[in-house]
C-alpha cells in the first residue's frame, strides 16, 4: 500500500505543476489540461472507482486515505496557487476559455481539501486566497456550472467564511496577502454569494458587515487624491498607492457589477430591515375602492407610486425627538452599517455616484434613517452630534458617520429630484422636514465653524464638514430658487453683525470661514454694508479716494452722444484693472465735437453708465435675450455675429461690475441661471442645470422633465441625444454628445438625455459669452465680494432693492433747491400724493423716472449717490440756466413767475434731480406728475 501511495504521488505532482504551463485559450494546451484535471479528479476521490465496488469494498478506507494523502501532499506543493493561475487564465478575459467541464473539475479538486478536512481554518484561508480572490469566479459559476453553487449552499460555505473573515486579524492577514486588487475580487465574489443566500445574510449581517467593512478600509489606506510618481490609475479605486494588477482589467465590469450588490435594494432591506421596517404613518384613512374603468387601471409601478404618496401626505412630521440610547445594540448595529456604506463611498471613489443612487433608490430609507437620528440620545438632534465632534471614541466616530451618510446620500437625492418630486410630490421628504433638516445643519455647520473645529479639522472631521455643508447649501440653494423654509430662517439669531465685523477686522480665522461657507446666516443688509466696506477699503488702499494730501488720478473720456456705445467701448475696453476702478470723468461732445455744458460731479459719469447698459442689454441689439414668460435678460447665443462680441462681452461685464463697485443702481433684470454662472454656482459638484432650466424656458422645462415620467418605450418617440435649433431661418442640429444626431434615447439613457439638453441650453451655447462677461465682471469685482449673496440677492445688488419704497427714509435723505424746502406746500402736496394717491407701482415708475431705476438702493437712500433732489423751476429745461437769488426768494414764498399749468415735471437721472414746477393746486400736480411717470415724457438726457 505504501508503495503504491509512493507511486501515486510521484506521477500526480507533475500533472498539477505543469498546469500552470498550459495556456487554455490553445486548444492543444486546453485538450492537455483537461487530460490532467481528469487524472486529478480521478485520485482525490474514490467514490468513481469501479475496483472498489463488490469485493472491493473493503479496500476504500485504506484508498480514501491514499487519496487524503494525496491531497495534503498537493496542498503542500502549492495546489492552490496553480488551480489559481488555471482560472484566473481562463476567466479574467473578454471571452472566458473554460470549458463546463474543466471549470466544474477545476472548482471541484479545489473545494476537496476543504471538505475533507471539515472546514478547518488551516484550508479555508488558502481557499478564500487562492480561489474565492479570482476576478468574477461566482459570476462565471453562476453561468457555466451552477452545480457547483448548490454544492457551496449545501456545505453552508457563506457562513462559514463570514465565521473566519469577522475576526479582524484573520481578514487582515487575507487583506495583506491578497493587496488591494484582489481583495476587490474577493469582496464581490461574497457579495454575489450572499446575494444569492439572503436567509444566511440575514443570521449574519452583523459578520458580514463587519468583514466587508475591514476590506474596505485596508483599501482605503492605498486610495489616494491625487496622481504621484508612487500611484497607479484603478478603474474603481482611483489612485491608487499599491501596485495594480492590470491583467485584471478585462473583469472589472464584472467585478464592478458585483460590488454593485452592495448597494442593490435586496441587501439594502437586509441591513436596513431594522430601520425600514418601522412604520411612520399615522392617522391613515381606509382607501376605498373604485369600480374598475379604464381610467382605473393604472400599471403596478404608477399605482404604488401613488400608494407612497398617500402614505407620505398622512404621516407624523419627523423632528429630533431623543429617547433612544446610543449604546443599545440597536443603535450600534445602525451605526456599523452607516460606517459599511460611507467606508465604500470613500474608497471605491470611481463608482461614489453608483453608490449613492442605489442608497437612494427606495424612497422611504432616508426618511426612516431621519426619523431613527431623531430618536437618538436624551433630546436627539444637534445636542448629541455637537457632544460627539468633542469625543475621541469609536462610538462617536460611528454616530458621526451615520450623519455623514445621511447628509451625502440626501444631498444627492435633492440634487437629481426637480421642483414637481420636491415641491408637489414631496418625494422622501415632506417640505416641513426639510425645514427641520435644514435648521439642525445650519446650527450645526455654524458651530462647527465658530467653535473652531473647522480650522484644524482633517479626516473623517474634514469628511463630516463637507458633507453637513455640502447638504445644507443644496437646501438653501433650492430654497433661494423656490421657497420652501419661512422668513428669516437662515439666521443666526445668537451672532451679532458688530461682533463678527469686529472678528473679521481682527482677522480672526472664525469670522473668515463665515463669510466663505455660510453667509446667510447674518442678515442680508449688514452683507451688502460688509461690501460696500470693502469696496471702500479697497479704493483707500489703492489711492482712489480723496485725501488731504493726494487727488486720485482721474480718466477723462470724450463721448459723442450719438456713437455713445463706440465710443465708451473704444475708450474704456484699453484701461487697466486700477484705472477702471478709480475716478472717470465723462464729456459729452455733439457730432461736430462741440462740448455740452455741465460739469461732472460724477452725475454724468452716471448718466453715460446708465445709456451703455441699456443699450448693450436692449435685445435688438442681439447681445443679449429675453427668456420667455418673465422676459430676464441672458447672453444670446447668436451674439457671435457682432465683429469682437467676445471683446463686446467682456467690456460689458466691466461696465456691470463698474456700477456694482460705485453703487450705481442698474434696473436689468438677469435670468436667475445667468446669475449662477456669475457667482460660479455652475463650477460646483452639487449643481444641477435641470433645476435652473425653468428659468430659462418653463414650458421647455416641463415638456423636457415629461419625458422622466413618461411610463412607455421611450424609444418610440423617435429623440436622439441631439438639438435641433433655428439659426436665422436656418435649422441647425446641435449634437449633445460625440455621434449624437444617431444617438437614439432610450429608457436607459433618458435622465442623461434630460441633464445634457438642459446643460447645452444655458451653458454651451452661451459658453464663451458668459465667460468674456464674468472676466470683465471680475476684473472689477472680486469674487470673494459676491459669494457672499445668493442669486436674488446678487440681483439686488445689481438692481436695488425690490422690496416696496420707503417713501419716510426718501424724505428723510432728500435735498431741496431752488427755493423748496420739506414744509414747503407743493413738497407737502407731492409727499401726500405719492403716499396716498399713487399705487407702489406708480410710485415704482416715479423712482424710475427720476433715478432710472423703479428699485431702492438695498441700504436705502441714504446710499443712493447723488442723493435724491427735488429743485423748483419756472421755465421749460431748454431755457432753464440754473438757479438765480430771484428763482430761489420766488419758489420759497410760492411766488410764481408765471402759472405753470401747462408744463410737466421732468428729470436729470444723472443727478436724481426731479424738475418739478411750482403749482399752484395738488390736483394739477397730481395729474401732471401721473401723467409724466406713466409716459416718461419727462425723462431727458443732461
Amino acid at each position: 500500500m505504501q508503495a503504491v501511495s509512493g507511486r501515486s504521488t510521484v506521477g500526480l505532482t507533475p500533472s498539477a505543476s505543469s498546469l500552470c504551463c498550459f495556456q487554455p485559450e490553445i486548444l492543444q494546451d486546453s485538450k492537455l489540461i483537461t487530460l490532467h484535471l481528469t487524472m486529478l479528479v480521478t485520485f482525490t476521490d474514490t467514490s468513481t472507482w469501479k475496483i472498489l465496488r463488490g469485493k472491493g469494498e473493503s479496500l476504500r478506507p485504506a484508498m480514501n486515505h491514499i487519496c487524503a494523502n494525496i491531497m495534503g501532499h498537493l496542498n503542500q506543493r502549492g495546489f492552490y496557487p496553480v488551480l489559481q493561475m488555471l482560472l484566473t487564465r481562463g476567466l479574467a478575459r473578454p471571452r472566458p476559455c473554460l470549458s463546463k467541464g474543466t471549470l466544474t473539475a477545476t472548482f471541484s479538486l479545489a473545494l476537496r481539501p476543504v471538505i475533507a478536512a471539515q472546514f478547518s481554518d488551516s484550508l479555508i484561508r488558502p481557499f478564500l486566497v487562492h480561489i474565492m480572490s479570482v476576478p468574477a469566479l461566482v459570476t462565471h459559476l453562476s453561468t457555466v456550472t451552477p452545480e457547483r453553487l448548490t454544492v457551496l449552499e449545501s456545505h453552508d460555505m457563506l457562513r462559514k467564511f463570514i465565521t473566519f473573515l469577522r475576526n479582524e486579524d484573520r481578514c487582515r492577514e487575507v487583506c495583506e496577502s491578497l493587496e488591494g486588487c484582489h481583495t476587490l475580487c474577493l469582496m464581490g465574489n461574497l457579495l454575489q454569494l450572499g446575494s444569492l443566500s439572503p436567509k444566511v445574510l440575514e443570521e449574519e449581517t452583523d459578520g458580514f458587515v463587519s468583514l466587508l467593512t475591514q476590506m474596505l478600509c485596508y483599501c482605503q489606506k492605498y486610495v489616494s487624491q491625487k496622481k504621484s510618481n508612487l500611484t497607479h490609475w484603478h478603474p474603481v479605486l482611483g489612485w491608487f498607492s499599491q501596485s495594480v494588477d492590470y491583467g485584471l482589467n478585462e473583469s472589472m465590469p464584472l467585478i464592478t457589477k458585483q460590488l454593485q450588490f452592495l448597494w442593490g435594494v435586496p441587501l439594502i432591506r437586509i441591513f436596513f430591515s431594522d430601520i425600514l421596517n418601522k412604520k411612520l404613518l399615522e392617522n391613515q384613512e381606509p382607501v376605498h375602492a373604485q369600480p374598475a374603468s379604464p381610467q382605473n387601471v393604472l400599471p403596478v409601478k404608477n399605482l404604488l407610486k401613488r400608494a407612497f404618496q398617500k402614505s407620505a401626505s398622512v404621516r407624523n412630521i419627523l423632528r429630533p425627538v431623543g429617547g433612544k440610547r446610543v449604546d443599545s445594540a440597536e443603535v450600534q448595529k445602525v451605526c456599523s452599517i452607516c460606517v459599511l456604506y460611507q467606508t465604500s463611498l470613500t474608497t471605491l471613489t470611481q463608482i461614489r455616484l453608483q453608490i449613492l443612487t442605489g442608497l437612494t433608490y427606495l424612497d422611504d430609507l432616508l426618511p426612516k434613517l431621519w426619523a431613527f437620528i431623531c430618536e437618538l440620545g436624551p433630546h436627539g438632534g444637534l445636542k448629541l452630534f455637537s457632544e460627539c465632534l468633542n469625543n475621541d471614541t469609536e462610538e462617536s466616530k460611528q454616530l458621526l458617520a451615520m450623519l455623514t451618510l445621511f447628509c451625502d446620500c440626501s444631498r444627492h437625492l435633492v440634487t437629481i429630484l426637480d421642483d414637481i418630486e420636491v415641491y408637489e410630490e414631496q418625494i422622501s421628504f415632506k417640505l416641513e422636514e426639510l425645514v427641520t433638516i435644514s435648521s439642525f445643519l445650519n446650527s450645526f455647520v455654524f458651530k462647527m465653524i465658530w467653535d473652531g473645529i473647522v480650522e484644524n479639522a482633517k479626516g473623517d472631521t474634514l469628511e463630516l464638514f463637507h458633507s453637513v455643508h455640502g447638504w445644507l447649501m443644496v437646501l438653501y440653494e433650492r430654497d433661494c430658487r423656490r421657497r420652501f423654509a419661512p422668513e428669516d430662517h437662515w439666521l443666526r439669531k445668537d451672532l451679532k453683525p458688530s461682533v463678527l465685523f469686529q472678528e473679521l477686522d481682527k482677522d480672526r480665522k472664525r469670522a473668515q470661514l463665515i463669510l466663505q461657507y455660510i453667509p446667510h446666516v447674518i442678515p442680508h443688509k449688514n452683507r451688502v454694508l460688509l461690501f460696500r466696506n470693502m469696496v471702500t477699503k479697497e479704493k483707500e488702499k489703492l489711492g482712489l479716494v480723496e485725501t488731504s494730501s493726494a487727488s486720485p488720478h482721474v480718466t477723462h473720456i470724450t463721448i459723442r452722444r450719438s456713437r455713445m456705445l463706440e465710443d465708451g467701448y473704444e475708450q474704456l475696453r484699453q484701461l487697466s484693472q486700477h484705472a477702471m476702478k478709480g475716478v472717470i470723468r465723462v464729456k459729452f461732445v455733439n457730432d461736430l465735437g462741440v462740448d455740452e455744458a455741465g460739469i461732472d460731479q460724477d452725475g454724468v459719469f452716471k448718466e453715460f453708465l446708465e445709456e451703455i447698459i441699456k443699450r448693450v442689454f436692449d435685445p435688438a441689439l442681439n447681445l443679449f435675450k429675453t427668456t420667455s414668460g418673465d422676459e430676464r435678460l441672458y447672453p444670446s447665443p447668436t451674439s457671435y455675429i457682432h465683429e469682437n462680441y467676445l471683446q463686446l462681452f467682456e467690456f460689458v461685464g466691466k461696465m456691470l461690475g463698474k456700477a456694482v463697485y460705485e453703487g450705481i443702481v442698474v434696473d436689468v433684470p438677469f435670468a436667475s441661471f445667468f446669475l449662477s454662472q456669475l457667482l460660479g454656482h455652475h463650477h460646483s459638484v452639487f449643481y444641477s442645470s435641470v433645476d435652473e432650466l425653468p428659468s430659462l424656458d418653463s414650458e421647455f422645462y416641463k415638456n423636457l422633465t415629461s419625458i422622466k415620467r413618461y411610463e412607455g418605450d421611450i424609444a418610440d418617440l423617435g429623440l436622439t441625444l441631439s438639438y435641433d435649433e433655428d439659426v436665422m431661418g436656418q435649422l441647425v442640429c446641435h449634437e449633445l454628445t460625440p455621434g449624437g444626431k444617431t444617438t437614439p434615447v432610450t429608457n436607459a439613457n433618458k435622465i442623461s438625455y434630460i441633464h445634457l439638453m438642459a446643460h447645452f441650453r444655458m451653458h454651451t451655447q452661451i459658453k464663451n459669452q458668459t465667460a468674456a462677461l464674468i472676466s470683465g465682471f471680475r476684473s472689477i469685482i472680486k469674487p470673494e465680494w459676491t459669494r457672499m449673496f445668493s442669486t436674488p440677492e446678487l440681483q439686488r445688488l445689481i438692481s436695488g432693492d425690490n422690496a416696496e419704497i420707503d417713501l419716510e427714509d426718501l424724505k428723510r435723505h432728500t435735498v431741496y433747491y431752488g427755493g423748496f424746502h420739506g414744509s414747503h406746500r407743493v413738497i407737502l402736496w407731492l409727499w401726500d400724493i405719492l403716499a396716498s394717491d399713487f399705487t407702489p407701482d406708480e410710485r415704482a415708475m416715479f423712482l424710475k423716472f427720476v433715478t432710472s431705476c423703479s428699485r431702492p438702493p438695498l441700504l436705502g437712500f441714504a446710499y443712493l449717490k447723488p442723493p435724491f433732489s427735488i429743485r423748483c423751476v419756472e421755465v421749460s429745461d431748454d431755457q432753464d440756466t440754473g438757479d438765480t437769488l430771484g428763482s430761489v426768494l420766488r419758489g420759497f414764498f410760492t411766488i410764481r413767475k408765471r402759472e405753470p399749468g401747462g408744463r410737466l415735471p421732468t428729470s436729470s437721472t444723472c443727478f436724481n434731480l426731479l424738475k418739478l414746477p411750482n403749482y399752484s393746486r395738488k390736483s394739477v400736480l397730481r395729474e401732471k406728475l401721473r401723467y409724466a411717470v406713466s409716459m416718461n415724457t419727462g425723462f431727458e438726457l443732461s
